[in-house]
């Protein structure tokens, strides 16, 4: 196979006698005022739309910045105040369990005039019998006398729930309340062990 680009014309079919003439090549040129030129734009518009962009991007990305810490500011806020509820939750629930004793129970109905009766009476329902010899409470026979508490709580110490019964006017004056401590007998109580 030959390569027709380095083939001879004389080869390719035309006569060898005639030379090989080149056109003569011109070079034109337009006139000036003829053709009318296309209108580039100028670079400025380009720059200024660029500087636009970034100061656009710049604008959005310092929004979202601001917005980001208020959203901060505001959590933070909100764990503040949620820790100052749970601490006042803690102290009203203290507070509660503290209000809802048995010994806060004794003193309120003891304040109110009532006694505790240490005679144990059981009623038996499925035949209604009664279980025991019944007997009437008196503050004489009472197990916890008025205003001590076997052990004394000092959670309860500055205010009962029911305040006491106001005393008539021809009562005796009222006397000092007991101390509900209990006094220091020399030693340490503990259990007796063999």
């Amino acid at each position: 196979m030959t390569n027709l680009a380095t083939v001879p014309i004389s080869r390719l079919g035309a006569p060898a006698s005639t030379p090989a003439v080149e056109p003569r090549r011109r070079w034109l040129k337009p006139a000036p005022d003829s053709v009318p030129r296309q209108r580039r734009r100028p670079r400025i518009v380009y720059a200024a739309v660029a500087i636009g962009g970034i100061a656009i991007i710049a604008l959005a990305q310092l929004l979202l910045t601001i917005g980001l810490s208020d959203g901060a500011y505001q959590v933070s806020a909100q764990q503040a105040t949620l820790k100052d509820l749970s601490r006042t939750n803690q102290a009203l629930s203290e507070q509660l369990t503290a209000l809802s004793s048995p010994q806060n129970l004794v003193q309120n109905a003891q304040s109110l005039g009532m006694v505790a009766n240490g005679n144990t009476v059981y009623l038996r329902l499925s035949d209604g019998a009664v279980l025991g010899s019944p007997a009437p409470a008196s503050a004489a026979t009472a197990p916890i006398a008025a205003d001590q508490a076997l052990v004394p709580n000092s959670l309860l110490q500055p205010a009962p729930v029911v305040a006491a019964p106001v005393p008539d006017a021809s009562s005796a004056p009222p006397t000092a309340a007991p101390d509900p401590s209990v006094p220091w007998q020399g030693a340490l109580p503990s259990p007796q062990t063999h």
